[in-house]
């Protein structure tokens, strides 16, 4: 990721059976795994939410591994946007907060 013109972000929203499965911490360990600098949060409405930048072949190989997530999850629903680059302190992929 030293090439800072092929950073790329995305907001991330899951929906199924992501809460209490382990979904968090095994988003944070594939993430960490590719590089991708953000986080990702527990929602109140029982999705989980992230943010990742990275670069576009990392975020997708991410994305993809989102649509399924760990054993134990069901995912419904994967949603992806657009977003402006994430903060530029970021130094890793972290757990959050629920938002």
């Amino acid at each position: 990721m030293s090439d800072d013109s092929s950073l790329q972000a995305r907001r991330i929203v899951v929906s199924g059976v992501v809460q209490g499965v382990g979904y968090r911490w095994n988003m944070v360990q594939q993430a960490q795994r590719l590089g991708l600098l953000g986080w990702v949060r527990n929602r109140r409405d029982g999705s989980v939410e992230a943010v990742a930048q990275g670069s576009s072949e990392m975020l997708v190989t991410l994305i993809a591994w989102s649509r399924i997530g760990p054993a134990g999850a069901r995912v419904d629903h994967v949603h992806v946007e657009q977003e402006s680059l994430a903060d530029d302190t970021l130094k890793d992929f972290v757990q959050r907060a629920t938002a």
